[in-house]
């Protein structure tokens, strides 16, 4: 099955809602574990118990692995195998984009499956220009896995950038969008974007055809209240909000990881119903 209508399965049995395992130091102390790979691996066990059997997505942030080097990586390979097994699709949060054959190497490594750390997609930046994504859109589609390309971000620093207009007229993050739906006519949700959920984002996405990977519910500030009307005109069923910090704030117990789970993913569902 490919990867749009395996998508839609999982958030039809599941909800619309990505959950990120992101380990960094602080939530690592707040848990009582120590910031070592023994404290990663007892965090990101954790997380695969209470979030993977409930949650449609799963988000891995790959930096608060890759810090701890090899051993890290290792602990991540595990927790993508557990959160698969346990039914839920995962997203890793690698942001992987280059040209060319070094682009090719990075598809491998996230999209193959003869990689340790293959997933059900990845998170990728488009800006050193949508082409350059060309190797991960083919292994994509050919591998019946998924892309998040980076459109309009959250942080306030991608604004100059991603407002800025190109020569057809539009932004550079619609023409973003554009490339993407233009992958999704032909290869329906292959391709997701990332477009963040606490500011306006002046994007048109009715035509996408792809999930709408939306960060910021929770601790960024924005709530299940806010996502119709910052999606307005985008079709709702792509929409994939997504919420980490406030969801593993509730841990290290699993069955309170669990518990936060539901009651964020019934919220969304109850804001957009």
């Amino acid at each position: 099955m490919s990867f749009g209508p395996r998508y839609a399965d999982a958030v039809a049995a599941r909800g619309r809602l990505c959950a990120g395992i992101d380990p960094h130091a602080a939530l690592l102390t707040e848990w009582g574990l120590p910031v070592s790979v023994d404290g990663l691996r007892s965090f990101a066990q954790a997380c695969v118990e209470g979030i993977a059997p409930v949650a449609a997505v799963v988000k891995p942030q790959v930096a608060f692995f890759e810090q701890f080097g090899s051993a890290g990586f290792a602990v991540l390979e595990e927790t993508i195998a557990g959160c698969r097994e346990a039914g839920a699709i995962v997203l890793s949060d690698a942001k992987r984009g280059d040209i060319g054959s070094t682009m090719a190497a990075y598809t491998t490594a996230w999209l193959d499956d003869a990689s340790p750390l293959c997933s059900d997609a990845v998170t990728v930046s488009p800006y050193l220009g949508f082409g350059s994504l060309a190797p991960a859109v083919t292994a994509a589609r050919d591998a019946d896995r998924g892309l998040f390309v980076l459109a309009r971000t959250s942080n306030p620093e991608g604004g100059g950038l991603q407002q800025s207009t190109v020569e057809t007229g539009g932004t550079v993050a619609q023409s973003i969008v554009d490339a993407a739906a233009e992958v999704n006519a032909a290869s329906p949700g292959t391709i997701g974007v990332v477009v963040g959920a606490t500011r306006e984002h002046g994007l048109d996405l009715a035509s996408l055809g792809g999930a709408i990977l939306s960060p910021g519910l929770g601790a960024q500030g924005a709530t299940a209240a806010d996502l119709a009307r910052i999606f307005e005109g985008a079709d709702l069923s792509w929409l994939l909000p997504a919420a980490s910090r406030s969801i593993l704030r509730s841990g290290p117990d699993s069955a309170a990881l669990r518990a936060a789970v539901e009651a964020t993913r019934d919220e969304i569902e109850n804001a957009l119903s």
